[in-house]
């Protein structure tokens, strides 16, 4: 017998009567329809690159056809998940990647043209800010860096030739929040497009589209997979973009993700609130610990009640993730990197969002402002942070005992 698949526009959707499900129903059960695959409760992993057509027509009118015909274009295990974010993010659709860089450079260049200004924030992720600062320069793309803590900041950045302000709220290393209504209130007014990365907070804790953000970032390597064993990405956002992103830069560029790597991110999903709740919750308590302990001059850590943008974090997110990061009194790189290296429980690695505890040396110039070459002397050195899902009092006599070293 052979099965012809077609993609829906709803995404097997679930009947129900009572309203809107809730995000962990939502990752239990949104878009998934044992019917189709033989009663398997759990969706089938589609590996496959390519898929049979029922005859010539169907083939020669294929892109119309409604039906799979290959993976890098649609995949329907990669579909089901996409569903399901979109659900998440509360928002029209979803798109997902090969990695978080490939979400993100796929989002700017739908976004812009040669010759355009972006706005961006000036702590944002490393690689993109490498995308914004070096790589579209070969294209005459221009971007200004604010602190984005001010809504006048962007107003004051605004240029003749602004298409983009990219958001990253709250911020790489110092967690700095931009106020998503009003800055997505001011782009509006300018016919300018928002792009936010939420990948710190998840959609469990945040959602910038119900603030008018257009498109929303993920990179789902963090809290969307969860186990520390994929690279993905995910955009979400409004029909009109994610239309144009999967039909150019989601198909073209080829920054697919792999139909195995999509079922594991269903997998993970599954257990998002309930891990996010746990992370939460040992991260304030080590936030807390650190926050009144003698060495240490500064947390950087948005659920604190003495984080400078309190109010904005109340009004915006719904919870904080375990993503934290600190500064010491008498900050050198040899303090830092010796607290690194006597913690037991802390692994030494890039990324976060796993279920394990992570640990890094960081410095960070004098103002916040990571984009400046500033003096070693002007450096105030400290450690980031991921409180993975250990035991809350190991981990707080882990941090105990490699301070005192």
């Amino acid at each position: 017998m052979s099965l012809h698949f077609l993609r829906t526009g709803d995404h097997y959707p679930m009947s129900d009567p009572f309203g809107a499900p809730r995000f962990e129903t939502i990752c239990a059960h949104h878009a998934e329809d044992p019917s189709k695959y033989l009663g398997a409760i759990v969706p089938p992993i589609f590996q496959n690159s390519i898929f049979e057509l029922p005859d010539a027509e169907t083939f020669t009118n294929r892109a119309s056809s409604g039906r799979y015909e290959y993976s890098r274009v649609a995949n329907p295990t990669t579909d089901i998940l996409e569903a399901k974010l979109a659900a998440l993010e509360r928002t029209d659709a979803a798109r997902c990647f090969g990695s978080g860089d490939a979400a993100i450079a796929a989002a700017i260049f739908h976004s812009v043209s040669a010759g355009d200004h972006i706005v961006a924030v000036e702590t944002s992720y490393g690689p993109t800010r490498q995308i914004l600062g070096e790589y579209l320069k070969k294209f005459n793309v221009s971007v200004t860096y604010v602190k984005g803590t001010c809504t006048q900041q962007f107003a004051d950045a605004i240029l003749p030739n602004t298409k983009l302000f990219y958001l990253e709220s709250p911020s790489s290393i110092v967690f700095h929040l931009q106020n998503l209504r009003e800055v997505r209130a001011l782009a509006k007014a300018h016919g300018i497009i928002t792009v936010a990365d939420n990948s710190w907070a998840s959609p469990y804790f945040q959602n910038p589209c119900e603030f008018g953000i257009d498109i929303v970032v993920h990179s789902a390597t963090k809290y969307l997979g969860g186990h520390s064993d994929i690279v993905a990405g995910v955009l979400a956002g409004k029909q009109e973009h994610l239309s144009a992103i999967k039909e150019l830069e989601g198909t073209l560029l080829g920054g697919i993700l792999d139909p195995f790597a999509s079922w594991l991110m269903l997998r993970g999903l599954r257990t998002l609130s309930v891990r996010l709740d746990r992370h939460q919750q040992s991260a304030l308590a080590v936030a807390r610990y650190l926050e009144d302990h003698p060495r240490i001059k500064n947390v950087n850590y948005p659920g604190l009640e003495s984080h400078p943008q309190r109010e904005l974090a109340k009004s915006q997110l719904r919870g904080s993730s375990g993503l934290l990061s600190f500064e010491f009194k008498d900050g050198t790189a040899e303090v830092s990197n010796k607290f690194v290296n006597a913690l037991r429980y802390f692994r030494i690695a890039v990324s976060w969002g796993g279920y394990e505890s992570l640990a890094i040396p960081i410095s960070v110039p004098e103002g916040h402002r990571e984009l400046e070459v500033v003096p070693t002397s002007k450096m105030s050195w400290g450690s980031r942070l991921h409180i993975g899902l250990e035991n809350i009092d190991d981990i707080l006599e882990d941090l105990d005992q490699a301070l005192k070293k």
